[in-house]
């Protein structure tokens, strides 16, 4: 289980994210989750062998086939993908140094969020970054969803 602190920690210093699963058809959640990551200013890194082999753009960012395919750091993998299919993708996150593994609404892979925590990676399973976004540093609020915060300081705020 994951807290409040634990949850804005990643989402404010975890800011190159690979998407696992990403589609690049723009009504499918893992698209629209990452747009609005995008537009929160957070890199977005594709990763769907479908869309790999064509060479197709998605959010305008190249699509890799697999993690370890992408050339540059990622801090955060999240993860569009069936409970099942978690496992090997948990093991290429360790490969690349990634920080965290992020499963999605849904995806509950418990050996996989075990060898994460054990190899010292931050886990988050069964939520969606984009709603913990908006919960944590303001946006739910404003359409009136009870997000269990109650403060007077601005969530998103730096020191």
């Amino acid at each position: 289980m994951n807290t409040i602190d634990q949850l804005r920690s990643i989402l404010l210093h975890r800011r190159t994210i690979a998407v696992v699963g990403l589609s690049a058809e723009w009504h499918r959640p893992s698209y629209f989750a990452a747009k609005y990551l995008q537009q929160h200013g957070y890199r977005i890194v594709p990763v769907n062998p479908r869309y790999a082999k064509t060479s197709t753009d998605i959010l305008g960012e190249r699509c890799y086939p697999e993690l370890t395919d992408i050339p540059f750091a990622v801090d955060m993998v999240d993860v569009f993908r069936r409970s099942e299919d978690v496992m090997p993708i948990a093991r290429q996150a360790l490969q690349i140094g990634a920080k965290c593994l992020w499963q999605q609404i849904g995806v509950m892979n418990l050996e996989a969020d075990a060898m994460a925590r054990e190899a010292g990676l931050e886990s988050v399973m069964d939520r969606c970054v984009k709603i913990e976004h908006g919960r944590l540093f303001g946006g739910l609020n404003l359409v009136g969803v009870n997000t269990g915060i109650v403060s007077a300081k601005r969530l998103g705020a730096r020191a």
